[in-house]
């Protein structure tokens, strides 16, 4: 037996010694692995639920419900607005922790109605280590149970698991809500997440794969995986975000030439964007225009 299978047939079993469990289930490859884990063990007696809110795109509680229905797991959608939140709406540093505290407290609330006791989340071993992640005190506080981490499933063993299982997710980029990119110290608006969600959503028509459109305020950052950075260099694309991005609501639009990096406006940012995070005191919007660039005339 691998460690990969051990740890599989570890989390399944103490999945099974209970009476059931509420999957917190985005349809990302995490949440889809606990599910698939929990509908093998538990049959019946596991349940998915998606927190939908304006935070998650359309497009993401589709996607959901497809998953959901690839393992076989019941799935049950409950609905809840983060915007009712003061302290969510003001978007400091803790930001994460208040929606997750709302959205898991949802999720508690359905697992009662369901006679479960149970709420199981998507946390993995690599987690707690990759950098500002508030969203975890939740989890801890709330007593969430997290049989990924408890089992000391890596993000790579997660795929593999997925892949086990068959899971169209398991090589699915990780796909945080859309108020992720929004700068910290910036609010929250419903007018804000409405233009990143119908600004990714062309770039997702447009075949790009991984991707984000920050909202700096009315100036639209966009940032596309290194490999699909030369596409969005051509002239076409240019003129193509300028137009499409202006139409839903953006006033500026710019092509961040470092590429996609997650967390790249939260303070400490992840693991894979600690390096290049922006600091709690930079500006919203940088300054693109201040450095002095040499012209022919500087000989």
């Amino acid at each position: 037996m691998t460690t990969v299978e051990a740890k599989m047939e570890a989390a399944r079993d103490d999945l099974a010694g209970r009476d059931g469990v509420l999957v917190a289930f985005s349809g990302g490859v995490d949440s889809s692995t606990v599910a698939a884990l929990a509908h093998d063990a538990l049959g019946e007696d596991a349940v998915a639920c998606t927190a939908r809110s304006e935070t998650l795109p359309e497009a993401e509680l589709d996607e959901a419900r497809r998953v959901a229905d690839e393992i076989g797991i019941r799935h049950e959608v409950v609905e809840f607005s983060e915007l009712d939140s003061d302290e969510f709406v003001a978007n400091d540093g803790d930001r994460c922790y208040h929606c997750r505290t709302m959205r898991l407290g949802e999720m508690f609330e359905a697992a009662r109605e369901l006679g479960f006791e149970t709420v199981c989340d998507g946390t993995n071993a690599d987690d707690p280590g990759a950098g500002h992640r508030p969203g975890l005190r939740a989890v801890e506080e709330l007593d969430v149970y997290s049989p990924l981490l408890a089992h000391d499933v890596s993000k790579a063993e997660v795929r593999e698991i997925a892949a086990r299982y068959g899971l169209s997710v398991a090589d699915k980029p990780s796909m945080a809500c859309l108020s992720s990119r929004i700068p910290t110290g910036l609010s929250v608006t419903e007018e804000r997440l409405t233009r990143i969600e119908r600004a990714e959503a062309l770039l997702r028509e447009w075949g790009f794969e991984q991707f984000r459109v920050r909202d700096h305020d009315g100036l639209a950052r966009i940032e596309v995986a290194p490999d699909e950075l030369e596409r969005a260099l051509s002239a076409e694309f240019a003129e193509a975000a300028r137009e499409a991005l202006s139409e839903v609501g953006f006033e500026h639009v710019t092509l961040d030439l470092h590429g996609y990096r997650t967390g790249s406006v939260s303070p400490g940012g992840s693991a894979d964007a600690a390096a290049d995070a922006t600091p709690d005191d930079d500006p919203l919007v940088e300054d693109v225009f201040a450095a002095e660039y040499p012209t022919a005339d500087d000989g």
